[in-house]
C-alpha cells in the first residue's frame, strides 16, 4: 500500500524535526521545503496527498504560494500554518480554499489530527454511511413488503431518496448497488399498488385517497394566498423528488422549508395530462368535455400545453376566487431575467405562477444529444446537472430577490421521470400516441401482463379519440417499443429518462412551502 506523502514548507523547517520524526513513525512520508519557489517546483515534480504551508515566509508569501499551488494542482489539500489569527489573514486563506489552518506553535498531535481529518474524512464517511445503511437495510426491506397505503409508499420513497443521497458520499459502490436492488423491488410493488388502487381513488365519493394533480392548487396553493403579501408558485416541469432535494439543499440561508409534502400525479404522468389537470383543477376528461377548445388530443400536432393561463382563469372563476395573478412560462435564462427585471410589478399580485421548463428540456436533450447523455449517464449525474443549472439560473437569482422582500414561495412539479431499462414490444397503428411510457390508441396489441391496461379510459377520467380507444402504461423501468425496427429503437432509448408511466419517480412528486430566512 502506498504511503501518504506530505510536503511541509516552512522557513524554519529545521525546528520542525521532532514533528517530522513523529509523523514518519506514524507511517507518513514527509518532504520538507523552506520557501515558496521550491515548493512550486516540488509540486510540479511530485505527487503529494497534503501540503502544510507556512503563511509568513520571506520571498514569496504563504498566501501567494498557495495561489501558485492551486494553479498547478487544484486537488491537493493545503493546511495553512500561521503565527497570527488575524481575521483578514484567515479570510484570505479560507477564500483561497485551504483545507484547514493551524496557529503556531503547533503540537505534533494537532498536526496528526489535521491529517486524519482531511485525508481520512472520505474513508470515515464511507464507513459510517455503510454502517448506517446496513442497519437500515432490513427496515427498508420490511417497509417495501409491508407498504399498503399511499402514505406508507410516500414515506418509503422519502427513505430511498435519502439513502441515495447519503450513499453518494461513500466511496463504496457496493452499498449503492444494494440500494438500487431495493429501489427496483419497491417500484415493482408500487406499480402493483397503483394498478390495484388507482381507479378506486377516482370513483365518485372516494375520501381515502392521496392528494392528486387536480387538487394541487386547492389544497396546497390557495390556502396560502389569503394574506397581504404576494405568493409565488414555481412549477419546475419534470422534476423528480430527488432532484428537488438536491435543489432545496442549496436554499440554506435564503429560504427555510416550512412544509414539504409528496403528492400523486395522475396517469399518464406526462405534461399534457398532469399539468393541464393542475391548472384546470379537474381531470382530463372533464377538460375535454367542458372546455374542448383548450384540450389538444394526443394524435394532434399542436402543442399540448398552450392554454394553461386560460385553464387557471377558468378554475378561479369556477371556485369564485378573485385573485390578482400572473403567469409566466420560462424556457431559458434570458426569459427568466426578463421576469426578474419586472419583479416590482409582480409584487403587486396575489399569486404569481412561474413554469420553468429546463429540467424537461434536459430530459429530452439527454435522449437526443450524445454529449448530454454522457454528462447525465445515471441518476446521480442527472441530479448533479440539475443542481448545476439551478446554481447558475435566473431562478436562484429570483429567489434571492424574493427573499429580500420577505416573499413566500411554493415549489412543485407536474410529473417525474425514470431511466428506462427494459423494452416491451407492442403493435399499434399510425394514430397511436408516440410516448414511450404510455400508449393511447384503438388497435393496440401487447402482453397485458406487462402493462397496466385501461380498456375503458372513462373509468380513469381520461378522454378518448375513438370509441374503441384504450390506454396502456409501462411499469417500473419498462418502455414501449413498436415491433417495426424493434432492435434499433430498443437500443436507442435504453437508459434514457422517460415519463408517462408508473413508477415512484414519475408519480410521487414534491410540493413544498417556503418562507425566507
Amino acid at each position: 500500500m502506498r504511503k501518504i506523502r506530505i510536503l511541509w514548507t516552512d522557513d524554519e523547517v529545521e525546528a520542525l524535526k521532532p514533528h517530522i520524526f513523529f509523523l514518519e513513525e506514524k507511517g507518513y512520508e514527509i518532504d520538507t521545503c523552506s520557501n515558496g519557489t521550491d515548493t512550486i517546483d516540488l509540486v510540479k515534480q511530485n505527487t503529494y496527498d497534503l501540503i502544510f504551508l507556512d503563511e509568513n515566509m520571506p520571498g514569496i508569501s504563504g498566501i501567494e504560494t498557495l495561489r501558485l499551488i492551486k494553479e498547478v494542482r487544484t486537488d491537493i489539500p493545503v493546511v495553512m500554518i500561521t503565527k497570527s489569527d488575524e481575521e483578514d489573514i484567515m479570510d484570505t486563506a479560507i477564500g483561497s480554499e485551504i483545507a484547514d489552518y493551524l496557529i503556531k506553535p503547533v503540537k505534533p498531535k494537532q498536526v496528526l489530527l489535521a491529517i486524519k481529518k482531511i485525508l481520512d474524512q472520505r474513508r470515515l464517511i464511507t464507513e459510517k454511511t455503510t454502517t448506517d445503511y446496513r442497519q437500515e437495510f432490513g427496515r427498508i426491506t420490511n417497509m417495501i413488503s409491508a407498504a399498503s397505503s399511499y402514505n406508507e409508499w410516500t414515506e418509503l420513497y422519502r427513505k430511498i431518496v435519502f439513502w441515495e443521497s447519503e450513499l453518494e458520499k461513500s466511496s463504496d459502490p457496493g452499498m449503492a448497488e444494494i440500494l438500487k436492488l431495493q429501489e427496483n423491488e419497491a417500484n415493482i410493488l408500487f406499480s402493483k399498488f397503483i394498478i390495484n388502487n388507482y381507479l378506486s381513488w377516482l370513483a365518485p365519493g372516494c375520501t381515502d385517497k392521496p392528494l392528486q394533480s387536480p387538487d394541487l392548487f386547492a389544497k396546497k396553493i390557495f390556502p396560502y394566498a389569503d394574506s397581504k403579501k404576494p405568493l409565488f408558485f414555481i412549477l419546475i416541469d419534470n422534476l423528480r423528488y430527488d432532484q428537488w432535494k438536491t435543489i432545496s439543499a442549496e436554499l440554506s440561508g435564503i429560504y427555510r422549508i416550512i412544509d414539504e409534502d409528496i403528492y400523486y400525479s395522475i396517469l399518464p404522468t406526462s405534461t399534457q395530462f398532469s399539468r393541464n389537470s393542475i391548472f384546470a383543477g379537474m381531470m382530463p376528461s372533464s377538460i375535454a368535455e367542458k372546455m374542448p377548445q383548450y384540450w389538444i388530443n394526443d394524435d394532434e400536432e399542436e402543442g399540448k400545453n398552450q392554454f394553461e393561463e386560460e385553464l387557471f382563469k377558468a378554475q378561479l372563476l369556477r371556485k369564485g376566487l378573485n385573485y390578482k395573478w400572473s403567469y409566466h412560462k420560462i424556457s431559458n435564462n434570458q426569459e427568466g431575467k426578463k421576469v426578474n427585471d419586472k419583479i416590482h410589478s409582480l409584487l403587486e399580485n396575489d399569486i404569481n405562477i412561474l413554469v420553468f421548463n429546463f429540467v424537461d428540456m434536459l430530459s429530452h436533450a439527454r435522449t437526443e444529444i450524445g454529449v448530454i447523455r454522457d454528462l447525465a449517464k445515471d441518476e446521480a449525474a442527472y441530479r448533479s446537472l440539475t443542481r448545476s443549472w439551478f446554481l447558475h439560473s435566473s431562478l436562484l437569482e429570483l429567489l434571492k430577490i424574493l427573499a429580500s422582500h420577505s416573499i413566500r414561495v411554493i415549489f412543485s412539479t407536474d410529473h417525474g421521470t425514470i431511466r428506462v431499462q427494459n423494452p416491451v414490444k407492442i403493435i399499434g397503428d399510425r394514430k397511436t400516441s408516440s410516448n414511450l411510457r404510455y400508449k393511447m390508441g384503438r388497435n393496440l396489441d401487447y402482453d397485458p401482463k406487462k402493462v397496466f391496461e385501461l380498456k375503458d379510459p372513462g373509468k380513469a377520467l381520461l378522454p378518448k379519440t375513438n370509441i374503441s380507444s384504450r390506454y396502456i402504461f409501462a411499469l417500473n423501468k419498462d418502455y414501449l417499443v413498436y415491433q417495426n425496427n424493434y432492435n434499433h429503437y430498443a437500443g436507442y432509448y435504453k437508459d434514457t429518462f422517460q415519463h408517462g408511466g408508473i413508477s415512484m419517480q414519475e408519480v410521487l412528486l414534491p410540493v413544498a412551502y417556503l418562507e425566507p430566512v
